[in-house]
């Protein structure tokens, strides 16, 4: 079985709850029934598409009382951990309801009503999730927390349960919701288990404005959640590069395609059709896995080449072969490291790029050395940030 995802797009939130009736009685088809009531506001699109599959068990809490302003403060704790700090001394572009992208789940809320959209509290592992809706943290912007909760009075005007556990049934998941800076708003409904992959209505992206550049978000795409911030962490890399109209500038993990070089040849998931209306005519894309890709691409490299490396990798840091690559292309000589995460993979990312010459490791070009460490603080009221790492040899 698989599940689905609808993608809904609009341009404006609804106006009032009242635009979300259910169909009790003879309900129409799905597309009828989306088009029908959900966009009778000003949604402007529904998509739909499979998703993956995978929740543990869990156990069903007992009544936990009312939301109130003690279960806020609980889930902002740990979604904000810094929120009751002042931010009025650092230097941020956007300290509040910054993120672009939220993702809100379905599960049984602190009055026991499965139908609650939220954050989670607690873990699945002692058994005590409860789902709290999000709308005091400071990280989410009100657009977003305004959605959340006309989906829930959406789903608990609908004779359809919730899938709480995957393996149980059920019908209402997650809720994912992205905006850009001119308002646009994508709503991504996760709906278990039909088997549809069909645009429904509208487009199927929203773009965003980043340092001048275009950008097309797709439902699936990744783009970082914090636009202000992510222009400073893309000046960041731009003035660590240091590239001119001789380098060749190496975008690997390129996701929507972030750097703007004067010259660039980018790796893995590469954003074809965004290059035309971005007017970059200097450019080539590699489409794959950069295990894949960049071993065999570094080979037809020149030494005398002077090639500028900038790798942002997820959480799990770089795939062992690429450090390889990296290490064994003598015309890389500067290395921008872009780490969410530096415990963990990208630490021995860092060790391998290094470390000594190390034949057993297939690890035989010279060692990087680490200049320079700069923190961009992606992520306001939370302990999280970006950290890029420049290494050169």
């Amino acid at each position: 079985m698989h599940s689905l995802r609808y993608f809904i797009s609009m341009v404006d939130l609804f106006s009032k709850s009242g635009l979300l009736p259910w169909y009790a009685r003879n309900p129409p088809g799905w597309s009828q029934l989306f088009l029908g009531t959900v966009c009778k506001g000003d949604f402007t699109h529904v998509i739909a598409t499979k998703c993956q599959k995978g929740q543990k068990s869990q156990k069903k809490p007992s009544h936990l009382g009312p939301l109130d302003g003690s279960w806020q403060e609980r889930l902002a704790d740990v979604v904000t951990l810094l929120w009751r700090l002042s931010f009025e001394e650092q230097l941020k572009p956007v300290i509040n309801g910054y993120r672009n992208k939220s993702t809100f789940s379905v599960n049984r809320g602190p009055d026991g009503n499965p139908k609650t959209v939220g954050y989670y509290l607690g873990t699945w592992r002692d058994g005590n999730i409860v789902c709290v809706q999000s709308n005091n943290l400071k990280n989410i912007p009100e657009k977003h927390s305004q959605v959340a909760q006309y989906y829930e009075v959406f789903i608990r005007q609908s004779p359809l349960e919730p899938c709480l556990v995957f393996h149980e049934g059920g019908y209402w998941r997650e809720l994912i919701v992205r905006t850009n800076s001119q308002g646009h708003t994508m709503a991504i409904i996760t709906f278990h288990p039909q088997k549809l992959s069909q645009l429904l209505f509208g487009e199927p992206y929203i773009f965003e404005e980043l340092l001048s550049l275009k950008i097309r978000i797709s439902p699936d795409a990744f783009f970082q959640i914090n636009t202000a911030g992510a222009e400073m962490l893309y000046r960041t890399v731009g003035e660590l590069t240091g590239v001119n109209s001789d380098t060749i500038l190496l975008d690997i993990c390129c996701g929507t395609g972030k750097w703007k070089p004067r010259a660039e040849s980018a790796c893995c998931s590469a954003p074809r059709a965004l290059v035309a209306c971005r007017g970059i005519t200097n450019s080539e894309f590699h489409t794959g896995r950069a295990e894949k890709i960049l071993p065999g691409l570094l080979k037809s490299k020149e030494d005398g080449q002077s090639i500028v490396a900038v790798v942002n990798p997820a959480r799990a840091g770089l795939h062992y072969k690429v450090i390889q690559a990296i290490r064994n292309c003598r015309a890389i000589r500067t290395l921008v490291f872009v780490s969410c995460k530096l415990h963990g993979e990208s630490t021995r990312n860092v060790i391998e790029l290094c470390c000594p010459p190390d034949p057993a490791k297939k690890l035989l070009g010279e060692p990087f050395v680490l200049q320079q460490a700069v923190p961009v603080d992606l992520f306001p009221h939370t302990p999280h940030c970006e950290l890029v790492l420049l290494f050169t040899r």
